[in-house]
């Protein structure tokens, strides 16, 4: 078992794990018990791991991979189809009047 990332906010843990197991890579995540605990200390955060020592180069590509298309995503605009109103390319929902947004 090796560690990839941890992290405090618990939704980046779970959202790279799908990932990661969609990709046919199996995980662990450490201190997932203590994810909803607020203590500042980083050794309790949820820590995402690969099971398997030989999946972790590819994990890591995957995990790049999506975080740069995540990261071009939020930064490109789409047009609100209900009001016309830009919204970051990473929403579903517009920020103004609620509609759906063009392109996600």
């Amino acid at each position: 078992m090796r560690e990839l990332f941890r992290e405090r906010d618990f939704t980046r843990i779970g959202y790279y794990r799908s990932v990661l197991e969609g990709g046919g890579i199996e995980t662990l995540i450490r201190n997932e018990v203590l994810s909803g605990v607020e203590v500042p200390i980083p050794d309790f955060f949820p820590a995402l791991c690969v099971v398997h020592d030989e999946d972790y180069d590819r994990a890591m590509a995957l995990m790049r991979e999506h975080a740069s298309h995540d990261s071009a995503k939020s930064e490109e605009e789409v047009t609100c189809q209900e009001c016309g109103e830009e919204n970051p390319g990473n929403f579903e929902v517009c920020w103004s009047c609620g509609g759906n947004v063009g392109a996600v």
